[in-house]
């Protein structure tokens, strides 16, 4: 048994993953915990760590399960291949990915001292440095006001990553 790429259709991952182990192969979907901007509320959002891919254990020998109905699965774009050959994966890369993904702690949106623009409200416009997260909404950042770096608190959903 060795662990193979399956690449999916865009935004398939989980349809692949649930499609392919009711047909009995095993399958893992790395995932990671992010904190996203939707519908102007901050959610942690789990996401693929890689999107359009899934890893799936599939036997070499003739006992095997058949490979064939691997191409026709919902959510399945193809088998990653390099020429014919399909491109196996090593049993310590799963390893080490299980061990740093899955769960844990959310990748946060913005990280202390991560240069900042308000996108809202009367400050839009103002550039900052992001401080610290106050509360569920809120955010305190640092902005440049006649020669003062007076701390403001500000919506999290009106800040957006300084270009």
């Amino acid at each position: 048994m060795h662990w193979f790429v399956v690449h999916t259709k865009p935004r398939q991952e989980q349809r692949a993953l649930e499609n392919l182990t009711r047909q009995g192969y095993p399958c893992y979907l790395p995932t990671l915990s992010v904190e996203r901007v939707q519908r102007r509320q901050l959610k942690v959002v789990i996401e693929p760590l890689f999107p359009r891919y899934l890893f799936i254990r599939l036997s070499t020998g003739d006992s095997g399960q058949s490979w064939g109905p691997i191409r026709s699965t919902l959510g399945v774009s193809r088998l990653v291949t390099f020429g014919n050959a399909p491109a196996k994966v090593d049993d310590r890369f799963i390893d080490a990915i299980r061990a740093q993904a899955d769960g844990g702690e959310p990748q946060r949106l913005f990280e202390a001292g991560e240069r900042v623009v308000v996108t809202e409200g009367p400050f839009v416009g103002i550039k900052g440095i992001y401080q610290i997260a106050d509360g569920e909404k809120r955010a305190r950042i640092l902005i440049d006001l006649l020669s003062q770096k007076p701390q403001l608190q500000i919506d999290i959903t009106s800040l957006r990553k300084a270009p």
